[in-house]
C-alpha cells in the first residue's frame, strides 16, 4: 500500500488532475485488495466461478436418469387443466395410461437438461463486475435471479426443439394423445393443451430451482466452495454483509 501512495504522490505531481483520476481508477482494485478487501476482479472472477459450478451441477443432475422423474420438488405432473383428466381415467381404472404419460414428460425434460449448461456458460462469461458486484451483496438468490434475466429466453428457444424431440423419442407425445383421446370420449368438454410448451416451462423452472439450491450452498456452506477463490470470496466480509 505504501508504494501505492508513493508513486500517486509523484503522478500527482507530473500529471493533471484527469490523468490523475483516471490513474486512480486503474489502482483502485489493487488498492483494496491491499486493504484486505477483495478485489473487484476477485469478486468477478470468484462470482463467475460459483455460477459455472452451479450451472454444470444443476445439469448433471438434472440431465441424470430420474433427475427430474424422483425429485419431488421439480418433478413434472399433469398440468392444472389435465387434473381432472388425470382422475377421471384413474377412476376408469386407467392409472398406467397416466403413469407413462407422466413418465415420459419427466424424460424428455432430463434429455433438455443436458443442453443447459453451455447456454448457462455464455451468459456468465458477460458478466461485468458491477453485475458481480450486485450479485455478491444481493440476496440469497441474486446468482439465480442472474442468470433467470439473462437466459430465460436462449433456454426456452434452446429447449423447445430438444423437449419435442424427447417427447416423440419417449413417446410421451402417443401417449399424451392416448391420455386426452380417451378421456374426450367420455367429456364433454374436450382438452388438448400444448404439451411441449408445458413441459419445456416446467423443465426451464426446474434448471432453475436446481441453480438456486446450488448458489444457496456455496454462499452457506463452506465446504460447498471447492476452490480456493470460492472460498476467499464467499468467506470474506463482503459476502458476509461486512464493508
Amino acid at each position: 500500500m505504501k508504494k501505492i501512495i508513493q508513486l500517486l504522490s509523484c503522478v500527482i505531481l507530473f500529471t493533471g488532475c484527469e490523468s490523475t483520476h483516471q490513474i486512480l481508477k486503474t489502482l483502485e482494485p489493487y488498492a483494496a485488495g491491499a486493504n484486505g478487501q477483495l478485489t473487484s476482479g476477485e469478486i468477478a472472477s470468484g462470482l463467475k466461478q460459483a455460477l459455472e459450478v452451479g450451472a454444470q451441477n444443476s445439469s448433471s443432475q438434472l440431465s441424470a436418469l430420474d433427475g427430474f422423474f424422483k425429485n419431488a420438488a421439480i418433478k413434472i405432473l399433469l398440468p392444472p387443466e389435465a387434473q381432472k383428466v388425470e382422475k377421471t381415467l384413474r377412476d376408469l381404472g386407467m392409472s398406467s395410461l397416466v403413469d407413462k404419460a407422466i413418465l415420459s414428460v419427466n424424460r424428455a425434460a432430463e434429455d433438455a437438461a443436458k443442453s443447459a449448461a453451455p447456454i448457462f456458460i455464455d451468459a456468465i462469461k458477460t458478466m461485468t463486475i458491477q453485475d458481480a458486484l450486485g450479485i455478491l451483496k444481493g440476496g440469497d438468490f441474486a446468482a439465480t435471479n442472474y442468470l433467470k434475466s439473462k437466459t430465460t429466453s436462449s433456454l426456452t428457444t434452446a429447449f423447445k426443439p430438444v423437449i419435442e424431440s424427447s417427447l416423440s423419442k419417449v413417446n410421451a407425445t402417443k401417449y399424451w394423445s392416448d391420455v386426452f383421446n380417451t378421456y374426450n370420449k367420455f367429456a364433454t368438454n374436450k382438452i388438448n393443451p400444448d404439451l411441449s410448451a408445458f413441459v419445456t416451462g416446467k423443465a426451464i423452472d426446474g434448471i432453475f430451482y436446481q441453480v438456486s439450491l446450488e448458489e444457496q450452498k456455496i454462499r452457506k456452506d463452506p465446504v460447498a466452495r471447492v476452490t480456493d477463490l470460492l472460498k476467499k470470496v464467499f468467506g470474506s466480509k463482503q459476502a458476509q454483509g461486512g464493508s
